[in-house]
């Protein structure tokens, strides 16, 4: 579904990815893993569309995305790409309902579609009683929930997650990944997550290193 072809990405005179080949089939979850530094978030950023390699080309389902214009890349990553990062960027000031809802607005879909399956999202991640509270009401890992929610509410060809769980305890940490494990069951839902915790990533279905700016094999 996801097709990366020699992507290269430097930052002044540091080349931070030297040619990275990928490919990411729908309905799994791919770990991305390293040290600090290697590459992991370059590389999730570009294959997000956040960010644009200096060379390389990007496919989704065999598309070039390389070849959109800003305005029809902002319309393809709002429809076909979920975003949740280890800190949940929820807008204080709106309801977990209205922060859901927020990305399908954007996509121009009805308040009564939004809000509909904003609702079943909520209640499908165990937040039904919490839809009403605003972030500072709502536990870390509740937070995450609501941002897993935001993520999927416009049924994205992939989510794409930067350290989901890095600020979370032990608990909701667990219950994080499970529920991760849980829509890629349920939905068959595609995840690319870039993780330091390694119990996380030798649960996914494939794991890919990145060392010094390539993938390592070994």
């Amino acid at each position: 579904m996801i097709r990366t072809e020699n992507i290269k990405k430097s930052f002044g005179q540091l080349q931070v990815l030297k040619g990275i080949d990928l490919e990411i089939p729908p309905g799994k979850i791919y770990s991305i893993v390293g040290a600090s530094g290697a590459g992991k978030t370059t590389l999730l950023q570009i294959i997000g569309t956040l960010s644009k390699p200096d060379e390389g080309e990007l496919f989704y389902n065999g598309k070039n995305i390389s070849t959109l214009s800003e305005n029809e890349l902002a319309v393809f990553r709002n429809r076909e790409i979920g975003f949740v990062f280890q800190f949940h960027h929820l807008l204080p000031e709106f309801t977990a309902l209205e922060n859901v809802e927020i990305p399908a607005f954007i996509a121009r879909r009805s308040k009564k579609d939004a809000e509909k399956e904003a609702l079943r999202l909520l209640e499908y991640l165990g937040l039904k009683d919490r839809i009403h509270h605003k972030p500072s009401e709502l536990s870390g890992g509740e937070k995450q929930r609501v941002a897993v929610a935001r993520a999927l509410i416009n049924k994205p060809s992939v989510v794409l997650a930067d350290e989901p769980s890095g600020n979370l305890d032990s608990a909701n940490r667990e219950e994080l990944h499970g529920l991760l494990f849980q829509l890629r069951d349920d939905i068959g839902q595609t995840f690319v997550i870039v993780t330091h915790d390694d119990h996380f990533a030798d649960r996914s279905d494939k794991i890919i290193h990145i060392k010094d700016g390539i993938i390592d094999e070994g």
